[in-house]
């Protein structure tokens, strides 16, 4: 009985996430994926007891596990390789030793539009100069672009120095705005300066009449917390659309959650992913588009 109920518990957990509330909500929000990992612990104690009724709640939960995450595993869409503008996102992390590592290894994947977060001046970014002919930096996030950005400015996020930028830029198909953000941190039991940015930006972007809209950046909220919910449905995430697998980027070591975002609307979305970067604590993330 002690599996059965542990795994009903699962189930309930997974399904009823959203009730939870408060600070409790916000963590298990942002754990929930990993609630997967105890189905085959409690699959063996059943099957090691021959507990028929254990089987069936296990059942239960790997059926709801599977209704929340399992398409993020199905194949993706062929896109035959063609995209008309890569986008890419990466917290260079503030305390980075190889900073230049870093950049080159996210110029090797050749980003029309480069997003970055925790930026210092000097090594990480002269590299990236020479490589991109346009680009605006606010405060400790900036863009680099291969294609003309023909307007910016910063994204008041209340922190009292600039964390966020928006910017116009100029495609073959037309304009298209591009925000960088990097959110307020977000603890166990803390989220408030996070939640307060989210707020911010979320107005920011829903008062934007433009067609065509990206969001890149570290938004400190995973996939899966029920705070992205003020940016999505009215933007979508490029790795639930077009990528394979839950895109975990934090912490690079052993990633397991994602704060790294790639939102949009307006644009058509054929690929999604992570890369491995030298010298951050976040990986970087990736999304192909076509116009």
């Amino acid at each position: 009985m002690l599996t059965a109920a542990a795994a009903l518990a699962v189930a309930a957990l997974l399904a009823g996430h959203r009730l939870v509330p408060g600070d409790a909500g916000t963590l298990l929000d942002t754990g929930l994926p990993w609630l997967g990992a105890a189905v085959p612990v409690l699959a063996l104690a059943a099957a090691l007891r021959r507990a028929p009724l254990a089987g069936a709640a296990v059942a239960v939960a790997a059926a709801v596990w599977a209704a929340l995450f399992g398409t993020a595993f199905l194949p993706a869409s062929p896109s035959g390789g063609r995209y008309d503008l890569r986008a890419m996102s990466q917290n260079m992390y503030a305390a980075n030793p190889v900073p230049a590592r870093t950049a080159a290894r996210l110029i090797a994947d050749r980003p029309d539009l480069l997003a970055l977060q925790e930026i210092r001046a000097g090594a990480s970014t002269a590299r990236l100069d020479a490589a991109y002919p346009h680009r605006v930096v606010r405060g400790t996030v900036g863009l680099w672009s291969r294609l003309p950005i023909t307007s910016s400015g910063p994204v008041d996020l209340g922190l009292g120095w600039p964390r966020a930028l928006r910017a116009v830029v100029a495609t073959g198909d037309g304009p298209l705005t591009v925000y960088v953000a990097h959110l307020g941190s977000a603890r166990p039991g803390d989220t408030g300066e996070r939640d307060a940015t989210m707020d911010r930006l979320a107005a920011r972007v829903r008062a934007d009449a433009s067609g065509r809209v990206l969001l890149l950046g570290d938004l400190n909220t995973a996939t899966t917390d029920r705070k992205l919910g003020a940016l999505v449905p009215a933007l979508r995430e490029a790795q639930g659309d077009a990528g394979s697998g839950l895109g975990f980027t934090w912490p690079s070591s052993f990633p397991l959650a994602r704060p790294d975002h790639i939102l949009y609307r307006g644009l058509d979305p054929v690929d999604a992913a992570t890369a491995r970067t030298p010298g951050s604590d976040h990986d970087a993330v990736r999304a192909d588009f076509r116009f």
